[in-house]
């Protein structure tokens, strides 16, 4: 199972932005950083593997995951907890991101 977070951007003015933390907890705590990739409410025209609709989770708005968007963040600005996506669509997003890499 993956964790969607808020992450803080460097400048308050610019707010939160939820995230898909995708690598595990010792990694992030050893490392001090996160494997994330970015989601975003706007209804995207690109399909998979390019994002991937969120659909099992509790989120307040329709969300997808921007598959070709992943980042390494650091865990000092992970904010709160605020779902997660269930294996299948954990498993949906990995395979996305593997046709994208050629893996």
């Amino acid at each position: 199972m993956a964790f969607l977070f808020w992450f803080r951007q460097s400048s308050p003015c610019l707010g939160e932005h939820p995230v898909l933390i995708l690598s595990q907890d010792i990694f992030n705590e050893r490392s001090g950083t996160v494997i994330a990739m970015a989601l975003t409410s706007q209804e995207q025209k690109a399909g998979f593997p390019l994002t991937h609709e969120v659909l099992g989770s509790k989120l307040p708005k329709r969300s997808w995951v921007k598959i070709s968007q992943i980042r390494t963040l650091s865990t000092e600005r992970i904010g709160k907890k605020i779902g997660s996506l269930a294996p299948d669509e954990l498993a949906h997003v990995i395979e996305g991101l593997n046709d994208i890499i050629g893996g």
